[in-house]
């Protein structure tokens, strides 16, 4: 029996996600993200716990009909090394696979980690002109740093943008 469970969230989790997320927004790993953001995308994080406390996070994001993104991946300082950031990174690829989506994006430090997951840093473009166009549309900061475009690059510097073909 594992020592702890990766589930689906639930909006009592968002407090404990926000929690998990405000050390590496005062580290400067991760942008901040408002309560009400974490809110409205509860249904896309699962969450580790144990004993009912939250250990670990992660969401996925989709993008576009084949493109999701790995996001606000999180794990306790305490459970790392553990398997923890692992098992809720299969999960998301579950759920990606279900979703019917055939590659995921992340924009990481922990750049070895995604490596051993199957994750590669990319380039510039990665999506066809056309595709390119209509995400260029999008309001999400995430897509902007898929894109890689101009006005997002100060909150990504020292990231690596990678990608997975699942």
């Amino acid at each position: 029996m594992s020592e702890y469970t990766v589930r689906p969230a639930r909006s009592a989790d968002v407090l404990g996600i926000h929690l998990l997320l405000e050390p590496l927004v005062d580290r400067r790993i991760l942008l901040g993200k408002d309560l009400a953001i974490l809110y409205g995308a509860v249904q896309e994080f699962v969450v580790a716990e144990k004993d009912g406390e939250l250990i670990g996070c992660g969401a996925l994001h989709v993008m576009w009909e084949d493109l999701g993104e790995v996001r606000t991946l999180i794990v306790r300082d305490d459970w790392l090394q553990r398997g923890v950031g692992r098992a809720i990174v299969d999960e998301l690829e579950t759920r990606a696979r279900i979703l019917g989506l055939q590659r995921l994006f992340c924009l990481t430090f922990e750049t070895a980690f995604f490596t051993r997951r199957g994750f590669a840093p990319i380039g510039e473009q990665v999506v066809d002109p056309d595709v390119y166009s209509q995400l260029l549309r999008s309001p999400d900061e995430g897509v902007a740093e898929f894109l890689n475009l101009a006005h997002v690059k100060p909150n990504t510097l020292g990231n690596t943008r990678m990608l997975k073909n699942l």
